[in-house]
């Protein structure tokens, strides 16, 4: 396994790149930066954390290729690169991604199926767990993590609107990100340890996920 010693010197001037040309010709003129900068510290980056967090599950760096079959936006590359390490899709994650913005982590449940949902609205609803993921989620915004996912603009069908966790309950999805601007970090062997602090950060709140929200018994969307 390659040691990881930061990103390369490139990786956030190839994606600047990217987003002013996001085209085959551009891509496959830059591939070998994408490559070497990118992709491959990327890879060794999820090795280097790979002692501490595989067990929580598969870790995999997403495909450079945008899905443009059903979305109005037909840019065919994304403008980041982004990993995870998770058992399946809502039920916890470990999130890292390097891009134009520079540096992102996150965690938590980015998306979730019907029966993924249906559990995370009971385990909200109810005292101790509710409880519990509030004081997490409120821990992590007071540390600056910035708390985001799809939302309902009312209380779901059937919920009291005056319940103390209103504002929780109407999230379809919950999770959380931090983020950090190009910096010479990125490009060191600090970043692996920023990324390290982060993700322990996120171990209270994706081991909530992880008890009471699970992973989905249903076809993947």
């Amino acid at each position: 396994m390659t040691r990881f010693d930061g990103f390369g010197e490139y990786a956030v001037d190839f994606y600047d790149g990217l987003a002013a040309d996001n085209s085959k010709a551009f891509w496959d003129a830059n591939k070998a930066t994408y490559d070497t900068d990118v992709k491959a510290p990327m890879v060794a980056l999820l090795g280097a954390l790979a002692p501490e967090f595989a067990d929580w599950g598969e870790a995999r760096v997403f495909r450079p290729h945008r899905d443009v079959r059903f979305g109005k936006d037909k840019r065919p590359y994304k403008t980041h690169c982004g990993a995870v390490v998770e058992r399946g899709r809502g039920g916890g994650a470990y999130y890292v991604e390097v891009g134009t913005a520079g540096l992102r982590v996150g965690g938590g449940c980015f998306h979730l199926q019907s029966d993924q949902l249906a559990r995370y609205r009971t385990a909200v609803a109810e005292d101790v767990h509710g409880q519990a993921l509030e004081k997490i989620v409120a821990k992590l915004a007071k540390a600056g993590w910035e708390i985001k996912g799809d939302r309902l603009k009312t209380a779901p069908r059937g919920t009291d609107r005056e319940h103390p966790r209103i504002e929780l309950l109407k999230h379809r999805s919950l999770y959380a990100m931090f983020a950090w601007p190009p910096d010479d970090t990125l490009h060191e062997p600090g970043c692996l340890d920023r990324v390290r602090k982060a993700w322990r950060g996120l171990r209270a709140f994706n081991e909530w996920a992880r008890d009471h929200v699970g992973t989905s018994e249903l076809p993947r969307r």
